[in-house]
């Protein structure tokens, strides 16, 4: 059975592509948008649909608002409908203090962890409000709770999303779109290895079950958030951690 539409940033890899996954066995027609369009091109061919369902990769710069504006009307016009928006795009940025962190490297985390979820956001939300129904599920952090040392741009912009979410998802309460964000602990993707190895021992030391977390377990938790059984659950922070998360 067809579920409509779903849009998932960042999606040739990672998270993204197991979220992509996921949504096309639940029988959403998948949108994989990312910035790398022959790694789309590959992937989309990897990925099994059924006759309910499709993977469709376009091209997208989250940064760029005009590049999203571009996205969302050709989605438009090949599916006439946007039900689910993932804002899962984004990168760690380098690991560095502070004092020495460089500006360009600040600017180019918050452009596509926090500006590109806002694009995203607001370039979906006429055809949502026009429905009165939507889902969007926004990828935050951990970091973005407790803050990682070293990763000051990351950790702030993901500190962004997830007010981002609550302030959305109050503005939309009463127009049937449900907003909710998810803060994994560390994920076995290809953004840990832009990591240092000590980094990546601090967070993986912070984990009471021992290990980092699988793309498909995150997943699974967004595609109940996407879903038609999540009804009561806006603004909320969702943790997939490990037992890390301590509120």
């Amino acid at each position: 059975m067809n579920q409509g539409t779903a849009i998932v940033t960042g999606a040739a890899r990672g998270i993204g592509l197991a979220i992509s996954q996921r949504l096309v066995g639940d029988g959403f027609i998948t949108i994989l948008a990312d910035i790398d369009a022959a790694e789309l091109e590959s992937v989309c061919q990897q990925i099994e649909v059924s006759s309910a369902a499709e993977a469709i990769p376009l091209v997208v710069d989250v940064a760029n608002p005009e590049s999203v504006r571009d996205l969302i009307a050709q989605v438009i016009k090949r599916t006439g409908r946007i039900d689910v928006l993932v804002n899962n795009a984004g990168i760690a940025g380098p690991a560095a203090p502070v004092a020495e962190y460089p500006d360009d490297e600040w600017r180019r985390v918050m452009a596509i962890d926090l500006d590109g979820t806002f694009y995203m956001s607001k370039a979906v939300l006429p055809h949502m409000l026009e429905r009165n129904s939507g889902r969007i599920v926004n990828i935050a952090s951990i970091a973005g709770k407790e803050g990682n040392p070293n990763m000051p741009a990351y950790s702030a912009a993901k500190a962004g999303v997830i007010g981002f979410t609550k302030s959305l998802a109050k503005e939309v309460a009463t127009k049937g779109i449900l907003v909710n964000c998810i803060t994994p602990a560390v994920i076995e993707t290809e953004i840990v290895k832009q990591l240092t190895p000590q980094t990546v021992q601090y967070m993986v030391s912070r984990i009471p079950v021992g290990r980092v977390g699988r793309p498909e377990e995150v997943a699974a938790l967004v595609s109940w958030l996407a879903s038609s059984e999540c009804t009561f659950s806006t603004g909320a922070v969702f943790d997939i951690s490990g037992g890390r998360a301590t509120y």
